[in-house]
């Protein structure tokens, strides 16, 4: 705002320094100052295949071949982390799609309404996509970091343990009470009859049927306009209201749920209380659940219970992990935290190649034989930063703050890993590993 660096000191010394103001559409945060880019892939391809795809019936994957669909995921990600103002102005203006509405939801681990989250579809009316985006970690907020590394898990008998500070941002419990995640994720009926419906009834858990639109219309009666008061609701029973509406306005549309860091853990965990709470009219909506850079959210015992719901018999869940990202490989996957991913993974490495993989190499991050080649990939990475805009053009090009973000990790390569700009060039940039 200030034109660069010579004219920020210019300004300073004549007294005009030009101030951003905080939820302003020139207020930018610091995700969208590493990565400047707004525009999608492709709109006109993005809006024809998002309808090709949902008409399809198949599963949302890169290896399904809709990478637009894909790069409008990894760029709402993205997106999650501006104030509401920017993300409209984006939405409408560069996507050329309808913004729902931004809800900044209350987090009972911070104790503030911070959970963050915004909603589109990809036109105003007779949608066929709706879009959920859940912010993800803040670079300099500590709180979003601790939940993060937080350990602590509840455990729900039959489902599995799930981390409680990921549980505390979606609004479903307190843990100085733990008796307060019973009401919130205690299931409408037993866990034992719905995965006995699973086993005896048809290949998919759900489906999309008259009787699905039919419930949908009585349970639409039990909830009014979302207002500002609706909004003070937790990030799960906001989300859930607004897109019972969403989907009973468009007859005909899916939904996705996506996510890049502690927004990819959320993303996954909407879906799982869904499924919990027997919400099976919604989930016969669900086109699929994305996430980038995620950390894990539960044992082995959680992804076995998701599995009839969100791989198979179509696989619905892909996690998106960028070569050395620290985030996909905490909280620990070992014998003493018991924490596991699940779901499908695709994995990139530096050169940007894709491979299906069960688990991402190093889980845990801690391996010594992998010490030296992470920070010698620090290195190329940094090199690689400097050559993007000569080698894959000018809108691949790496600011000054984004370099700056490569050369810390080289100090520290599993957090400079983390940034979204790696999985935004990934997307785009992809292409599979030749062994598959």
């Amino acid at each position: 705002m200030n034109a660069n660096l010579l004219g920020l000191l210019c300004n300073i010394v004549r007294g005009e320094v030009v101030v951003p103001r905080r939820g302003t559409e020139t207020f930018i945060s610091t995700v969208g100052l590493l990565d400047g880019r707004m525009d999608l892939l492709n709109e006109e391809k993005l809006l024809k295949g998002t309808t090709d795809f949902v008409s399809e019936e198949r599963g949302l994957g890169l290896e399904m071949g809709n990478r637009y669909l894909v790069d409008l995921c990894v760029m709402a990600s993205k997106l999650s982390y501006e104030n509401e103002k920017v993300i409209q102005n984006i939405v409408l203006r560069y996507w050329k799609m309808h913004f729902v509405g931004f809800y900044n939801c209350w987090n009972d681990f911070q104790k503030d309404n911070c959970t963050q989250v915004f909603i589109l579809c990809n036109k105003p009316k007779d949608a066929n996509l709706i879009l959920i985006s859940f912010r993800g970690t803040e670079p300099f907020d500590a709180d979003d970091w601790s939940t993060d590394f937080d350990y602590s898990w509840y455990e729900i008998p039959e489902v599995g343990k799930i981390h409680i500070g990921f549980l505390e941002a979606l609004g479903l419990g307190n843990r100085n009470d733990t008796n307060s995640f019973n009401g919130h994720l205690q299931a409408k009926t037993s866990i034992s009859s719905i995965a006995s419906d699973v086993s005896h009834g048809s290949t998919s858990p759900f489906g999309h049927t008259k009787s699905t639109i039919s419930n949908l219309d009585q349970n639409i009666e039990h909830f009014d306009e979302v207002t500002p008061e609706v909004e003070q609701l937790t990030a799960y029973y906001t989300v859930k209201l607004q897109l019972r509406r969403l989907l009973m306005e468009h007859r005909n549309a899916k939904f996705v749920v996506t996510g890049h860091s502690l927004g990819g853990a959320l993303a996954i965990l909407f879906p799982t209380v869904l499924v919990l709470h027997k919400e099976m009219e919604i989930m016969g909506r669900l086109l699929g659940v994305y996430t980038f850079g995620q950390p894990r959210v539960g044992n082995k015992q959680l992804g076995q219970f998701m599995e009839p719901y969100l791989v198979n018999p179509i696989p619905r869940y892909f996690r998106v992990v960028y070569c050395n990202d620290i985030v996909p490989r905490l909280p620990y996957d070992n014998k003493a935290f018991l924490f596991k991913h699940f779901g499908v993974c695709l994995y990139y490495d530096s050169l940007f190649i894709e491979h299906k993989v069960d688990e991402e190499p190093n889980k845990n991050f801690l391996g010594i034989r992998y010490l030296i080649p992470e920070y010698l990939n620090a290195l190329w990475e940094l090199l690689r930063s400097l050559l993007m805009g000569y080698t894959h053009g000018p809108e691949y090009k790496e600011g000054w703050f984004c370099i700056l973000v490569r050369v810390i990790g080289l100090a520290f390569p599993g957090i400079s890993a983390h940034c979204l700009t790696n999985y935004i060039d990934s997307v785009r940039l992809g292409k599979k590993s030749q062994s598959l």
